[in-house]
């Protein structure tokens, strides 16, 4: 089945995803820290969209699309337009080279993610490996 990007299904398709990847689980046994990933208005986006997923210790614990960002206050923000998330889904832009690069533009502390470079990768995999379908 496939998954419209950004869309509440295809973050809850990515919690799920990574709650079966042992690599993961292996990889981020020592994170903490909940983000929103934000897809920037942009062609084929209408408004920001905010994706929320919760991160603790190699689990997802939660993740949604939230209709109101102010709501809730997350550990790490990691925003993009739609182009610069579809190469990091396609592997074409790695995640760590694009915070360092700016095109993907990250609020929370940059040494935390630093330190976590095969959770951040393993993170692209399970995402990856979404059957996901883009908007136009």
């Amino acid at each position: 089945m496939a998954y419209q990007f950004a869309s509440d299904e295809w973050v809850k398709a990515l919690k799920e995803e990574l709650n079966n990847s042992e690599a993961y689980r292996e990889a981020a046994k020592k994170w903490e820290g909940d983000f929103y990933f934000i897809v920037e208005k942009s062609p084929g986006i209408e408004e920001d969209i905010y994706l929320y997923l919760d991160l603790w210790h190699g689990e997802a614990r939660q993740a949604y699309l939230q209709e109101n960002p102010g709501s809730k206050k997350t550990a790490f923000e990691l925003s993009a337009p739609l182009d610069i998330w579809k190469g990091v889904l396609n592997k074409k832009i790695d995640p760590i080279r694009g915070i360092m690069t700016r095109q993907l533009k990250l609020k929370g502390n940059m040494m935390k993610i630093m330190k976590a470079p095969k959770a951040a990768t393993e993170l692209v995999e399970s995402a990856a490996s979404i059957d996901t379908t883009w908007p136009e």
